[in-house]
Parts: structure tokens; C-alpha cells; sequence
């Protein structure tokens, strides 16, 4: 009975050889899977075998070993074939039915991951979010701190200003009323400095009327005291050199001061010829003293008047008194001349009872008019010799040169002042003087 099973073919093997030489690669996966799920089965089968020909071996010999060996080789060839039996196929609507699950799932997991990218991606977006807006509240923080340390820089620079604007308007008032003091303590050292400069001038100008001893004079006298001597410029002076041209210059000043104290030629001087031919109104006490003091003629010269053509010694009231703080006189010369200077003479104010009656401000004009000629033409003819302001703090007779170059002749001379030193009541002129030279001689005199 073995033998024959042996010895019959197994159909299905055969069937499952033909499935497995026809299958597609589809079916052979299949047939792979039902092998694996089988191959317990076959296990199974083949031990149930093996207990079979055990039992027949100790039952019953078989006649034929070759055909036993055929059959236990051929026995187990059925069940391996039996892998290759493909299983029957799924109905449609299973397979519909497995797909659209496995599609379903497949979305339901799509869904989720991507539920989980938008978890995160929201969760990136919130911790972006709130970091921006971390910043921003801390950038408004510290806008906020800087505005207010901005407000607190801006006022102290406020109270600084202010500050140092009142301490500049401090320094300026203190500085301004230091400039004033010291402007005003600059303008008294002026006002010293000028007083003490005219001071100056005024003794100057006493040393220089007092005739003393010129540098170039006392060099001429050292020269010549020098060659009388020995001969030799080389020779020292001596105590008696110097008492000796001390002598001179004595003698030499008592000598000027007898040529009546200037040393130098006066043409209007009186006792030479010269006269007073007009002047303004005189001062006289009473109107009826005042007419007889006039004198007959066209410009009715007043008796007076001869007084300021000679010499007054000295003597206070010795002079011709015009009334009022302004006036004239004129003088005809004893000759022609060219003008070089003139003098005017007030009482010395070691002798004065008052000098505020002697002229201040004055003008000499002069020209030359010969007798008969047109009076109305003396404008044309007329020029003036010098301008100057008589000081009662300098010598009593002060000499004044004639300011420009005077090439011509003149023969009278208008003395013109429009002021004294502070009389309303009349003006006195003690003397008034003219030097110069005749035309045919020259100057011989012209020191002061």
C-alpha cells in the first residue's frame, strides 16, 4: 500500500510544479507567503509520516527497499509543493474595502503630521512672536530711560546756562566798573599829567624870559674862554672863567633892561613918532570927563591913549583903559617897516592889584597907507601879522612872532582883542610894541 502510494504521482504536486513554472511574480509572492504560513503543516505531515513507516517496518517488510526509498523521497516533495498553491483570491469589495483603509490611514496620518508641523510651526511663530515683542517692550524701555535721561541732561545743561550766565553778567558788571575806575583814575593822572606838562611850559617859558644863558651861548663862551687862555681847545675852564662870563651876562642884562628891557628896536614907541589914530570907545569915569578927554578931529583920539606908546616902569595905572571886554586900537609907526614881532606888556602881578583887565585873546593886522590915500580901500591892503593869547602866568611883557613870511612895508598896525582875563568893565593895555627893520637895513636885534 506504501508502494503504491509511493509509486502513484501526486497531482497536486504536479499542479503546483505547473503553477510555479506559469506564475507570475505576483503569484510567486503569493505562494512564497502561503509556503511560510504552511510550513508548520508540513513539518506536521512529515513526522505523522516517518511514525508511519516506522510502524510498517516493524509490521510488515517491504519487498522492495528501492521502492520504500522512492517513496520517502517522493512523500515529502508533496507537501513542498503544496507552498506553490496559491490561496484563493479576495473578493473586489475587500480589496476596495482594505484599500480605502490603508488610504484612510494614510491620510489620517498626513493629517497628524501635519497637525504636528503647524504645532510646531505655531509654537516657532508664538516664541518669535513674544521675543519681537520682548524686544520691542525693551526697546521702549530704553527710549523711555533715554528720554528722561535726556530731560535730566536737559535741564542741568538749563540750570549750567543759567548758571554761567549770571557769573558772565557778574564778570561783565565787575569788569565794567573796574574799566570805569580805572578810566577815571587814567583821566585824573591825565588831567595831572597836562596840568603838570603846562606847569612845565609855563616855568619854561618864565626861564626863557628871564634871559638866562643859551646852550649854544654858553658853548661859545667855553670856546672862547678856552682859546683866550692857553690858545688849546683842550684846556679845562676854571672857577674863574665861568664867574667871569658870569660878569658879562650881568652886564649884558643890565644893559638890555636900560634898552628898555627887551634889547630889541620898538617903532611905535611915542617919543620915536609913532601915534595912536583910532580906537574903540575908552573907559572914563563921567560922561562929562569923557568929553573933555576926547581930542579934536575925525576919529577924536582919546588923550589917554599915548599911554600904551611909552614906557610904564612898572607902575600899576599906567595905561590906556578901553571899556568894555573888547576892542581896538590903531598905531601909525614912525616909519615903514617889515614886521618881525610884536610885544605886549600888563603891570607885573607881584605889584598888581588886579590883572583880570588884561587882554587875553588878540590879533595884529597891519598894512601900509600913504597920506591922502582912500580909506575904503584898506581892506584890500590889509593882512594879518600874528594871532596869540596873552598868559598872566607868564612874564609881563610877552613878544610874539609874526606868524607867516611878510615880504611887505607897513606903516600901521591894528591891534584887535576880543577878550581879557575876566573884567566886563574895561580892558587896559599897558604897552604895546612893534619890532621889525627899515627896509634899507637889516635886523640886527631879533632875540626875545
Amino acid at each position: 500500500m506504501s508502494a503504491s502510494n509511493a509509486a502513484v504521482p501526486n497531482p497536486a504536486a504536479n499542479a503546483s510544479l505547473t503553477l510555479e513554472l506559469n506564475a507570475t511574480p505576483e503569484s510567486r509572492r503569493r505562494v512564497a507567503v502561503t509556503e511560510k504560513k504552511s510550513s508548520v503543516d508540513n513539518d506536521g505531515n512529515m513526522n505523522d509520516l516517518n511514525r508511519k513507516i516506522r510502524g510498517q517496518s516493524l509490521h510488515e517488510r517491504p519487498k522492495n527497499i528501492t521502492e520504500v526509498k522512492r517513496g520517502l523521497v517522493a512523500s515529502p516533495i508533496g507537501p513542498r509543493r503544496k507552498k506553490g498553491i496559491p490561496k484563493p483570491e479576495k473578493l473586489k469589495w475587500q480589496t476596495f474595502v482594505s484599500v480605502v483603509t490603508k488610504i484612510c490611514l494614510l491620510l489620517v496620518a498626513v493629517l497628524w503630521l501635519g497637525q504636528l508641523i503647524w504645532r510646531w510651526e505655531a509654537m516657532i511663530r508664538y516664541k518669535r512672536d513674544f521675543s519681537s515683542l520682548d524686544s520691542e517692550s525693551r526697546l521702549f524701555e530704553v527710549e523711555t530711560s533715554m528720554k528722561s535721561v535726556a530731560k535730566m541732561l536737559q535741564v542741568q545743561v538749563d540750570v549750567v546756562e543759567k548758571k554761567i550766565f549770571t557769573e558772565v553778567g557778574i564778570a561783565k558788571r565787575e569788569l565794567k566798573k573796574q574799566v570805569e575806575e580805572k578810566d577815571l583814575t587814567f583821566e585824573e593822572e591825565l588831567k595831572r599829567l597836562v596840568s603838570q606838562t603846562d606847569n612845565l611850559d609855563k616855568s619854561l617859558a618864565e626861564l626863557k624870559g628871564m634871559g638866562f644863558l643859551l646852550k649854544e651861548e654858553f658853548r661859545t663862551f667855553l670856546d672862547k674862554s678856552k682859546g683866550r687862555n692857553l690858545g688849546s681847545s683842550n684846556h679845562d675852564v676854571t672857577l674863574d672863567d665861568v664867574r667871569n662870563f658870569a660878569k658879562e651876562i650881568v652886564k649884558k642884562e643890565i644893559e638890555k633892561h636900560a634898552a628898555d628891557g627887551l634889547g630889541r628896536v620898538d617903532y611905535a614907541l611915542s617919543s620915536g613918532g609913532a601915534r595912536v589914530i583910532s580906537h574903540s570907545e575908552p573907559f572914563v569915569v563921567g560922561k562929562f570927563s569923557n568929553w573933555l578927554s576926547l581930542g579934536k578931529g575925525r576919529n577924536r583920539v582919546h588923550s589917554n591913549a599915548q599911554k600904551m606908546l611909552e614906557p610904564s616902569f612898572g607902575e600899576p595905572g599906567q595905561c590906556f583903559a578901553l571899556q568894555g571886554n573888547n576892542g581896538f586900537v590903531e598905531i601909525r609907526l614912525r616909519t615903514g617897516i617889515v614886521a618881525e614881532a610884536v610885544t605886549l606888556e600888563h603891570v607885573s602881578k607881584s605889584i598888581a592889584y588886579d590883572r583880570s583887565s588884561a587882554p587875553k585873546d588878540c590879533m595884529v593886522s597891519a598894512w601900509f597907507e600913504e597920506p591922502g590915500s582912500d580909506p575904503s580901500k584898506r581892506a584890500e591892503k590889509t593882512f594879518i601879522l600874528t594871532k596869540f593869547s596873552y598868559d598872566l602866568e607868564k612874564s609881563n611883557a610877552q613878544t610874539f612872532k609874526v606868524e607867516t613870511a611878510i615880504s611887505g612895508i607897513i606903516n600901521i598896525v591894528r591891534l584887535d582883542f576880543s577878550s581879557n582875563h575876566g573884567s566886563s568893565t574895561l580892558t587896559c593895555i599897558y604897552r604895546f610894541r612893534v619890532h621889525g627893520y627899515e627896509p634899507n637895513f637889516t635886523s640886527k636885534n631879533t632875540s626875545e
